[in-house]
């Protein structure tokens, strides 16, 4: 594809939770179409083997040739593997099912840590993307310790149920093991509670509980259950697109309003 060169330096996000059915990749995919959608350049990087964010996006995954296996195991150049989406301004890299055999794949490789890493700086994709989003997969495996790694930040969404700060707390504890042995810039982004049922009482209690242990790390925005935005990925398109005056994509706008607002903050 043809590079779009800019000044500056893209902000890496993992959107990461080792728990399944958070909103995790709903969350990749619709944050990346609101930014796109307000003309920043953006790429989501699929580094789950169900390959969820390309499928949400029309991407037929068995017609791919180059993949992120491939980036990951240093057998292609990522550029090689980026296709734009239907979504102007934003651009995929998708994954395989082949992904779910990476771990073991990596464990044999030198610096299997930072194969990601090396993977983005050796292909310059920083220089081109305002945003790089990696949506990990739902477990703390080599994937999503490279992940970590090659990101600037770490985007958390955290479903408003009973054992969300469970999950949590191990998730940050994996967090800080990163930080203090092999990406000591990595920060956290802010944590989004999705699933948001305001006719339960444990999604406010929770809620709650979540803003009262972390504080201003949680973001404002909250994310509402919302049929429409179920509904969306069926048809391979994100929510912002199925529909834009649905709560559940007025959340995601507000949200990348909050994450504009957060990187201009730490900037200054």
């Amino acid at each position: 594809m043809e590079k779009i060169i800019k000044c500056g330096s893209a902000k890496i996000i993992s959107v990461a939770n080792q728990k399944g059915g958070v909103g995790k990749t709903t969350t990749a995919i619709n944050l990346a179409t609101a930014l796109a959608a307000i003309d920043k350049q953006v790429l989501i990087l699929d580094l789950d083997p169900q390959g969820n964010a390309s499928t949400g996006f029309g991407i037929d995954r068995s017609a791919r040739e180059t993949t992120s296996y491939d980036v990951v195991l240093g057998a292609a150049d990522v550029w090689d593997a980026v296709v734009e989406t239907g979504v102007p301004n934003l651009a995929i890299i998708p994954s395989t099912i082949d992904l779910s055999g990476a771990d073991l794949e990596l464990a044999e490789l030198s610096h299997r840590n930072f194969r990601l890493k090396q993977a983005i700086e050796k292909a310059g994709v920083s220089d081109t993307y305002d945003y790089i989003l990696i949506d990990c997969p739902p477990s703390l495996s080599l994937l999503t310790i490279n992940a970590l790694v090659a990101s600037d930040s770490v985007l958390v969404p955290l479903q408003c149920e009973f054992f969300a700060l469970e999950g949590l707390s191990l998730l940050i504890r994996t967090i800080e093991q990163v930080q203090t042995s092999l990406n000591p810039n990595l920060e956290i982004n802010g944590i989004v509670l999705t699933m948001f049922d305001k006719r339960n009482n444990l999604s406010e209690q929770v809620s709650l509980d979540v803003r009262a242990h972390l504080g201003d790390t949680v973001y404002k925005t909250v994310i509402p259950r919302n049929v429409r935005v179920s509904e969306a990925p069926s048809h391979g398109i994100p929510a912002l697109i199925y529909d834009l005056k649905c709560p559940g994509s007025q959340a995601y706008i507000s949200l990348a309003k909050e994450v504009l607002k957060r990187d201009k903050l730490r900037a200054a």
